[in-house]
């Protein structure tokens, strides 16, 4: 999904300066066009923002000695002010469970649980094998994401580990059955006929599980956050950013205010 992001931006990118030569590409054309895609797309400044990066980034590869490029026009257009993250909402471990409960299936609800128990992204979580889940070792290895019927590396390229919790490890036994499908290079979530599971419909009988349980609408990208706001509670800041596969720490520090204060008003 990144990807198709990047090569949205790309395209729209080609469509206004395509025909130019480098040197045409000025700042304050730049300033003009991205001004015009606020106007006309009614896009916030975070999205210019993104659209900015990936027009200095073309020019950084420009300046690479292969190419020899002079200076980046877009270092002179400023970033725009964002507005600040909202606040991160994400069920609490009973309403997870609740959630698992009103799944349409075990899968479904192994699903769910592994997503807020382990923080894999959705992809992540259809890419898992069960050569990946280490019962033995406590731990489940993210080696691969599958998206848009292509299968690729964890987001950032970042291959990982993740501490598997005993309850999460006793639905996945439970799941790991003889009748199912349940050999090294098979899938821990698979379709109807053992390949891959389709997302969008996952996300659609996630959000029937949601009005089953009673529970308020969330992302299925924030049961990933239950995890995090766990984890913080336990761990430091980079096992954190380590497990969750964060490219930044500051990404990570989202956490922190999750982390209980009576320990460190004890130490001050």
């Amino acid at each position: 999904s990144t990807m198709a992001d990047y090569r949205n931006v790309v395209a729209r990118l080609e469509d206004a300066f395509g025909t130019l030569r480098l040197e045409q590409l000025t700042a304050a054309r730049i300033e003009r066009w991205r001004g015009e895609q606020i106007e006309k797309r009614h896009i916030g400044n975070r999205t210019a923002n993104k659209e900015r990066t990936v027009l200095r980034g073309i020019f950084e590869l420009a300046r690479a000695p292969r190419y020899g490029y002079g200076s980046n026009p877009v270092d002179a257009v400023s970033k725009l002010t964002e507005q600040p993250p909202a606040a991160l909402d994400f069920y609490s471990s009973e309403e997870v469970w609740a959630l698992v409960w009103a799944a349409a299936s075990d899968q479904d609800g192994a699903t769910f649980l592994s997503a807020a128990f382990s923080g894999l992204r959705r992809g992540e979580l259809i890419a898992l094998r069960w050569r990946d889940v280490d019962f033995a070792g406590h731990s489940i290895r993210v080696s691969g994401s599958y998206s848009s019927g292509e299968l690729s590396l964890p987001k950032w390229g970042k291959v990982r580990s993740v501490p598997m919790v005993d309850e999460l490890a006793a639905v996945l036994a439970k799941l790991g059955q003889p009748e199912s499908y349940t050999g090294d290079d098979d899938l821990v979530f698979p379709g109807k006929a053992g390949d891959y599971l389709d997302g969008s419909a996952l996300r659609r009988r996630y959000a029937a599980a949601q009005k089953k349980a009673g529970l308020r609408p969330l992302r299925f990208h924030d049961l990933r956050h239950v995890f995090g706001s766990l984890a913080i509670r336990r761990a430091d800041l980079v096992q954190v950013q380590a497990w969750m596969g964060h490219s930044n720490v500051e990404t990570t520090m989202r956490y922190l205010h999750h982390r209980p204060q009576a320990a460190d008003a004890a130490l001050l």
